[in-house]
């Protein structure tokens, strides 16, 4: 599989680097030195020892570095179902942008949002001042891949003291006939005292396997507020790794909550740098599984500047033979002084064939900190249970109030009351074993509205 990249990128090379400026450019060349020198993680690597991607690079996978799917009518193959959700909607299909007045959009307020690649051609001093900047391609295999292929995705950015009222919804979508490998590249920037809202769904639209390897660099300046959504529906024979960086200056403040209903493969890679004084930091997590389904979610917090705060919160229900694995690492390096950091990550395993891994870590090197850290697997609490039981619940349902009450810790982080619904509804339709990729069909058959079928009766 390497091989075969490094033997397309220098076939397609024109296509892959498009319009890209000269930076961009020189930032791909480094970034595919990189993986042709290091490769693809192997389980020799400590963050990767329990997951391991060798057997999914056994496909043929087809790779699209010109848009093939632009004629594509995303309205017919596509409907968000997240009812009275308000949102500036914008669609990934297969890798690309794709739109239906212009790539690019520039909101009343200045807030640019749109295709990547058209951004490197019409903001290049922009895009080169932010791309690159956060995700490190000598530190992480995956992400130097993306950089050396890196063609299109989401921009987004908010000038200085601007606040956009309405989340910007990215729907990214897998609709594939053959198996495929997607590579697409976000970047978002938040300027000085800027806000925004960011809804970012996973979803495949077939059955078929599917690659993603995907890239987003965000950038919040002095005193913005960000606050990042990621809702991962992906289909059983799916891949999915996504690279998050994010990077703080002071006072600001990122929310980032990562909610894994379905997949094949899932790997979460979150890289934090807290540059400066009185940033504060939150992740959350929460991952559904079953059958031989594995989800990997690894944090690096790194707090670089003194008065500074971190949190994190992941949990996980595992049922059948799923695999979970957690590693949370957060450094206080030596003048990061009165920082405060929390780290912690539950699991509950409903069989004994279910596995969860779990290594929180600690680094500091400061001596005026507050910081813990920990780690629970288990089983649910069977005092619960009983409770629950002898107030004339039967298994089943007490079984399942108690796991929607564990999730709901994290789905109530969610400050979109929408979206937070839709999700704790999902969750529960999950837990049922209800949920499959189905209900991102356009038929929706759960949704309100009837459907209708013209039916020729002659032809029964």
């Amino acid at each position: 599989m390497k091989e075969k990249l490094l033997d397309l990128y220098h076939k397609e090379q024109d296509a892959i680097q498009g319009q890209a400026t000269p930076l961009v450019n020189r930032i791909r060349e480094h970034a595919l030195s990189r993986f042709r020198q290091n490769g693809f993680p192997s389980i020799k690597k400590e963050s990767w020892r329990f997951t391991d991607l060798t057997p999914l690079l056994k496909t043929d996978f087809s790779f699209d570095f010109s848009n093939k799917s632009r004629n594509m009518d995303i309205d017919k193959i596509f409907t968000c179902d997240v009812y009275d959700l308000d949102t500036y909607s914008l669609t990934l299909l297969n890798g690309w942008y794709v739109y239906k007045h212009a790539p690019l959009t520039r909101l009343s307020n200045g807030t640019i949002i749109g295709s990547l690649a058209k951004a490197m051609e019409v903001y290049p001093e922009l895009v080169d001042e932010y791309i690159g900047k956060a995700a490190n391609p000598d530190h992480y295999e995956m992400t130097a891949l993306n950089t050396a292929f890196l063609q299109d995705g989401l921009f987004i950015h908010v000038p200085d003291g601007v606040q956009v009222e309405k989340p910007i919804q990215l729907i990214n979508i897998v609709n594939a006939e053959q198996p495929v490998f997607l590579q697409p590249r976000h970047l978002i920037i938040a300027g000085k005292g800027a806000g925004l809202t960011i809804v970012h769904c996973d979803h495949s639209l077939t059955h078929n396997v599917s690659f993603t390897n995907t890239v987003t660099e965000v950038f919040a300046d002095k005193e913005a507020r960000i606050d990042h959504y990621k809702i991962q529906n992906k289909g059983r024979n799916s891949a999915l790794v996504t690279n998050s960086f994010f990077s703080q200056k002071a006072s600001s403040h990122v929310s980032s909550n990562i909610i894994t209903l379905n997949g094949g493969f899932t790997k979460n890679i979150v890289d934090h740098s807290i540059l400066e004084s009185g940033a504060h930091a939150e992740h959350y997590g929460l991952y559904l599984v079953d059958s031989n389904q594995h989800v990997d979610n690894q944090v690096n917090i790194d707090h670089v500047a003194s008065g500074s705060r971190s949190d994190q919160l992941f949990k996980g229900i595992l049922d059948d033979e799923a695999k979970a694995v957690f590693s949370g690492k957060v450094l206080v390096r030596r003048h990061a002084q009165q920082t405060e950091a929390h780290q912690n990550n539950k699991n509950i395993l409903l069989t004994d064939e279910a596995k969860a891994n779990t290594q929180p870590h600690l680094e500091i090197y400061a001596d005026d900190v507050k910081c813990s850290h920990g780690a629970t697997v288990g089983q649910l609490d069977p005092e619960a249970m009983f409770y629950l039981r002898s107030r004339g619940l039967c298994e089943r349902t007490a079984r399942q109030m108690m796991m929607v009450a564990f999730a709901g810790e994290v789905v109530q982080k969610i400050s979109i009351d929408a979206l937070r619904d839709r999700i704790s509804h999902l969750v529960e339709k999950r837990l049922k074993g209800e949920l499959s990729i189905c209900d991102q069909c356009v038929l929706h058959c759960n949704s309100k509205e009837p459907t209708a079928f013209n039916i020729d009766l002659s032809k029964l």
